[in-house]
């Protein structure tokens, strides 16, 4: 659950020159935006500073915050498709290999962007999701398709849970603000990828179907939580109402006030306690390793069990975290490199926090999977596989 967010930039057009295409600088300076802050903080004012103009020249392109989104969400797709499709190695070897070292460039061209489909893309009509969806969809297939040629051993449901987690990988680095030279990055990123789409599979066994717990037992205030949380992973923060919480745990609006004195408390109060017990099991997990690859072992264990068995709360734990109050976020962010720096120390090799932030978001991602073939111990042995040194090129 640990994560960090990536670097802010803006798109302030020098006086008196027009672009090209204005409609596409808006789209991608309010694409920036929106990965900062996420889409409810950023208003068509902050878009039109970031890009230089009024706030009413936004209108004569898109006549709405959403359809601005939708454009940049779109575009951002269109190019990520493209990008994979533009290999023509008849090898598939090699294909699947330019494939991946193209996406991955384009993730780091694009890294300040390039998680807005999978977070703020929920902003936007079914239909349009669906839309997008099929199109990532496409590549998704066409990458599996590749990898079946190269790896005919695999069946379809295997290649496309290690296609997944590549894909993680690849986008991993804008999911944190760790710094790395260009070169070194792609070398470290490709070698995570190589190694993902190399590995031997366990055996699925049996994924436990992740059912909703019985809360009528719990004090109203564990209650009140699990509820936000389930809701707020469903539905978004802001979608979501004290009194949808209030009805969803039983308890009436009023009565929730009583425990949390605004709706920011209340995910507040989540954040910490996923950070409580997180520390609380590292420390277990650590506590009488011999070395350092015995305490790796049982930290990627532990926090792979964690977040399998906390999907929602690790979901919402890496795409509210800009909806907290300035004080809690500066707290999750010094709790999240802490966490990270735990990993980073059991570490040899270069790259060490590229890797361990591309191992980290193939443990969320393939929690948040509902596929029979995500497991518990699948994500455990490529999570040591993307935490191996890389080799030379």
């Amino acid at each position: 659950m640990a994560r960090e967010r990536s670097r802010r930039y803006t798109h302030t057009m020098p006086p008196g020159r027009r672009p090209k295409d204005r409609k596409a600088t808006i789209a991608l300076a309010a694409a920036e935006l929106f990965c900062a802050r996420g889409f409810h903080n950023v208003g068509i004012e902050d878009i039109a500073k970031a890009v230089g103009i009024t706030g009413p020249a936004i209108y004569r392109h898109f006549p709405t915050k959403q359809a601005v989104l939708a454009a940049a969400v779109e575009e951002l797709g269109d190019s990520f498709a493209e990008t994979a499709a533009a290999v023509d190695q008849e090898d598939p070897a090699e294909r699947l290999d330019a494939m991946t070292r193209r996406l991955v460039r384009y993730t780091l061209d694009r890294r300040s962007v390039a998680r807005l489909y999978q977070w703020e893309g929920r902003h936007l009509p079914a239909e349009q999701r669906a839309r997008l969806a099929e199109r990532f969809d496409t590549t998704v297939h066409s990458l599996r398709d590749t990898l079946l040629e190269t790896r005919p051993e695999l069946s379809k449901l295997d290649a496309a849970t290690l296609v997944t987690a590549a894909l993680s990988v690849i986008a991993s680095p804008s999911t944190h603000r760790a710094s790395l030279a260009r070169a070194a990055a792609e070398h470290t990123i490709n070698a995570c990828v190589r190694a993902v789409l190399t590995a031997d599979l366990p055996e699925p066994g049996q994924r436990q179907p992740r059912e909703r717990g019985q809360l009528a037992m719990l004090p109203r205030r564990e209650r009140l939580l699990a509820e936000a949380v389930r809701l707020f992973h469903e539905r978004g923060y802001h979608a979501v109402s004290i009194a949808d919480i209030g009805d969803a745990a039983g308890i009436n609006a009023s009565s929730v006030y009583a425990h949390f004195a605004s709706k920011a408390e209340l995910l507040a109060a989540a954040y910490h306690r996923a950070t409580s017990r997180l520390e609380l099991a590292t420390t277990a997990a650590l506590t009488d390793a011999d070395t350092p690859a015995e305490a790796l072992h049982r930290l990627v264990e532990t926090y792979v069990r964690i977040t399998f068995e906390q999907s929602d709360l690790a979901a919402v734990y890496v795409s509210e975290s800009e909806n907290l109050p300035p004080a809690d976020r500066h707290q999750l962010r010094v709790a999240q490199r802490r966490h990270v720096d735990t990993w980073v120390g059991l570490l040899d090799g270069d790259g060490i926090r590229f890797r361990v932030h591309a191992a980290l978001n193939v443990v969320t991602d393939m929690a948040r999977s509902t596929g029979r073939s995500a497991t518990e111990a699948r994500t455990t042995a490529l999570v040591h596989r993307v935490l191996e040194p890389p080799t030379s090129e």
